[in-house]
């Protein structure tokens, strides 16, 4: 890890830097894996399930009776909390459903705005060391709430070209159409492209390895949507001398352990609070089990010692992290101080895992610095928004004359016309 102490503001900019990811070397694959998609369909999903997963598959779609036995393969406990995280999650989510509201603007002029869902969407779950079954239910239960006709998700089998079993049972909860057993850039060209079991989708959630960012960067070439840019997870938490050190560095240390290019940010305004946390971050990093992973994203990790809340707020709106927790004893007056950020987390007891999890907020969420301009995924994320309008003949009378100087100002005449003949 990288200790500062009391930084010059001008120095900040080298702090905030995130790993650099080698997109241009990408390109070419993402691009070649595309083409074959395109040309060879499933046979190219199965070649490329042996090849990068080692996983000989013959069937790409997950069958039904797969799907129905994986609720014999999780004990109930685990069934049990699924469903408790899902009904936080839906009863939140479900908030978000907006009433269509009928504006008159000028009278006789009435406009509105009404949503209508993707008809159809993709799900990319990762598989590998973390079968990321919580991202089903952050991404399926918005799409169903939004009405969304097809749920298409794809996630890398196992060596014995299963699928993990929380995830096709936690698939099955929150009503996703059809699971298909394939991974990486793969997976995304085919819900870009559709092949003979595959439908292309209108736009595709998920996160995933720097493939699988790339590609769905790639895919937008093909006028296919996506949730938002990504890179690596990250956190960034600020304490001051009431913050817990074991809170602290469990927190720093969830976020570190999902890859090693992850990064956090740890920022203080307490000294021995902030030596306290560096010590009991080192030590609880030996006794984790991903602790490899963690080691790594630690290196490209800062802690940072400044001298006030509102400068940390400052260097945090400047870093904009995809989570931000904020270890505070009056946190409540440091929320309108905070400009970018993904999701925040209040106070000791809210830790990340619990909106990574079960609080009920979405967990997909803008790493790299997008939360500066994007937002996360919402029931919004699964909807376009379509404007009417409805003018009555005294409403064009009202507004006509306005339209018709606006039309000829700008050497429109048919605009103009199409007033100016009604008005006759």
């Amino acid at each position: 890890m990288k200790i500062n102490k009391y930084p010059q503001k001008e120095v900040w900019s080298e702090l905030v830097k995130r790993p650099v990811l080698k997109r241009k070397e990408l390109t070419e694959l993402i691009a070649d894996i595309f083409n074959e998609v395109e040309k060879n369909g499933n046979q190219a999903l199965i070649a490329f399930n042996e090849k990068f997963d080692q996983a000989k598959v013959e069937n790409i779609q997950v069958s039904e009776g797969e799907i129905e036995n994986s609720e014999n393969l999780i004990n109930e406990e685990l069934k049990i909390a699924i469903q408790q995280a899902k009904e936080n999650i839906t009863k939140f989510h479900s908030s978000q459903i907006t009433e269509i509201q009928k504006i008159e603007t000028t009278k006789g002029v009435v406009c509105w705005r009404e949503n209508r869902a993707i008809e159809k969407v993709g799900i990319y779950i990762p598989g590998g060391t973390a079968p990321l079954f919580s991202t089903v239910l952050m991404l399926a239960i918005p799409a169903q709430l939004a009405g969304c006709k097809e749920i298409i998700l794809c996630t890398p089998p196992d060596k014995n070209g299963n699928i993990n079993a929380a995830i096709l049972y936690t698939a099955k909860l929150c009503g996703v159409t059809k699971v298909f057993k394939t991974g990486g850039a793969q997976a995304i060209a085919a819900m870009t492209l559709g092949t003979e079991s595959i439908p292309n989708v209108y736009k595709i959630f998920g996160p995933g390895n720097q493939y699988v960012v790339a590609a769905k960067e790639f895919s937008q070439n093909y006028n296919i949507a996506i949730d938002m840019p990504a890179g690596p997870s990250e956190v960034l938490v600020i304490a001051d001398e009431q913050a817990i050190p074991e809170y602290c560095a469990a927190d720093l240390l969830s976020q570190a352990e999902h890859g090693n290019d992850s990064q956090v940010i740890f920022l203080s305004t307490d000294e021995k609070i902030f030596n306290e946390i560096i010590k009991e971050t080192e030590k609880q990093l030996q006794q984790l089990p991903r602790n490899e992973f963690a080691k790594e994203a630690l290196k490209n990790s800062h802690f940072v010692l400044l001298k006030t809340v509102d400068e940390a707020l400052e260097f945090s709106n400047l870093y904009a992290p995809e989570h931000l927790i904020l270890a505070l004893e009056d946190f409540e007056r440091y929320i309108p101080k905070i400009q970018n950020a993904g999701s925040v987390f209040l106070g000791n007891y809210s830790c990340e895992s619990a909106g990574d999890y079960a609080s009920g907020t979405n967990h997909t969420l803008p790493t790299n610095g997008f939360a500066k301009n994007y937002s996360g995924v919402s029931l919004d994320s699964f909807v376009k928004k379509i404007t009417f309008q409805n003018l009555s003949k005294e409403g064009l009378q009202n507004l006509g004359n306005t339209i018709e100087l606006m039309a000829e100002a700008e050497g429109l005449f048919a605009h103009k016309n199409a007033v100016s003949i009604r008005l006759k």
